[in-house]
């Protein structure tokens, strides 16, 4: 059996399949290639392999075709994925899986990509819309971490109940294997707060609230901040720029614009406190419940709607004036959240025990051999 990893899109999507390449490499009878697209990736790759005690195995640049590369050349522009596909499915279509953590592939079908089932396993575990696209139905097999996602899917149509299987999540397994490694971030024993704003324009409160956070935290000695936006924030933004911001860090404030500590659960692990937007990261920083501060920049009507749900295990503010009150104030309020938080990590990350590559490597072969 054959089967093709990949990973089109920016390489902080490693971290939710890599792990289960590694198992299934070493299954009898099958055989795993790695696909990438964004040349960072074969370092985290290799990371976590040798994270897991794995042995090596193939990894392959995907094939870009000349517009392709200009779209990548002009890095706002992305990844240029429906090109970089395109220019790929004759050697795609001769595996008999190709397993995917995004939606791309949903496209496989109507570019002549016909042979492989398709294997879906989204990388992450939030609330938006966005995750639950129709796109989603087109896959032959999805693989879920939490019983959130798959009840969601299965009601909206997006899944079957023959189609999909509910694992736990790899990132988070794969991050534990890493974390020993972590050193200090910080020169002062304070508290850590993580501002982790989403990318979506229509979402994010990075433009409103990040100067005046920093000015704010500036002006007091209580606790540390770590800003590590979505990694895709400043991914297709210069490195003048990015190495700019960084250069912004001091002492109790470290600004981090994408380095692999930015999408390896190191700083969800690592803070006390969480301040963000819409970010599924919220979730893999609550399974261990702790404070959590939510920001609605852009004054949207959300208790009722599904996409927040996760707005509910915190206050939520939505003016930077209220900022470091409603810090200094979630540690003494975290009661209140607290088992609301431990229900719903434990719905949108799924079983925690070890094994979840395994249960999910498991779970593909079992669908690929029936």
């Amino acid at each position: 059996m054959n089967i093709a990893f990949l990973y089109i899109a920016e390489a902080y999507q490693c971290y939710h399949g890599a792990a289960v390449a590694l198992e299934l490499a070493g299954r009898p009878g099958v055989r795993v290639v790695s696909y990438y697209n964004d040349p960072d990736a074969p370092a985290h790759l290799e990371r976590i392999r040798l994270a897991h005690g794995a042995p090596p195995m193939p990894t392959r640049r995907l094939r870009r075709s000349l517009p392709a590369r200009l779209v990548q050349w002009v890095r706002f522009l992305g990844m240029a994925k429906t090109l970089v596909l395109l220019a790929n499915r004759a050697e795609l279509d001769r595996y008999d899986a190709i397993f995917v953590v995004e939606d791309t592939a949903a496209l496989a079908r109507r570019i002549g990509i016909r042979r492989p089932k398709l294997i879906y396993s989204p990388h992450g575990t939030g609330d938006r819309a966005r995750g639950f696209d129709r796109s989603v139905a087109v896959f032959d097999f999805v693989l879920l971490a939490g019983s959130k996602t798959a009840d969601r899917m299965l009601r909206e149509g997006l899944v079957r109940p023959d189609n999909h299987a509910v694992t736990g999540s790899v990132k988070l397994e794969t991050a534990e294997r890493l974390r020993a490694t972590l050193p200090p971030l910080f020169e002062h024993d304070r508290p850590i707060v993580l501002y982790n704003p989403h990318k979506a324009p229509a979402f994010s409160s990075w433009p409103r609230f990040i100067e005046p956070m920093i000015a704010q935290f500036r002006e007091q000695d209580r606790f540390n901040l770590l800003v590590a936006p979505h990694v895709k924030l400043f991914r297709r933004r210069s490195q003048r720029l990015r190495d700019g911001w960084s250069r912004r860090s001091s002492g109790t404030v470290l600004i981090d614009t994408g380095s692999e500590r930015s999408v390896d659960m190191s700083y969800t692990a690592a803070a006390d406190i969480y301040v963000g937007d819409v970010s599924s990261q919220v979730y893999e920083f609550l399974s261990v419940p702790r404070p959590c501060v939510f920001i609605n920049a852009h004054k949207l009507s959300w208790r009722d709607d599904p996409s927040f749900a996760h707005w509910h295990l915190g206050d939520v503010i939505e003016d930077p004036a209220e900022l470091m009150d409603a810090i200094r104030a979630a540690p003494a309020r975290h009661a209140l959240y607290r088992d609301r938080q431990e229900t719903m990590a434990a719905l949108s990350l799924g079983r925690r025990d070890p094994g979840a590559a395994h249960r999910m490597a498991d779970a593909v072969l079992a669908f690929m051999r029936r």
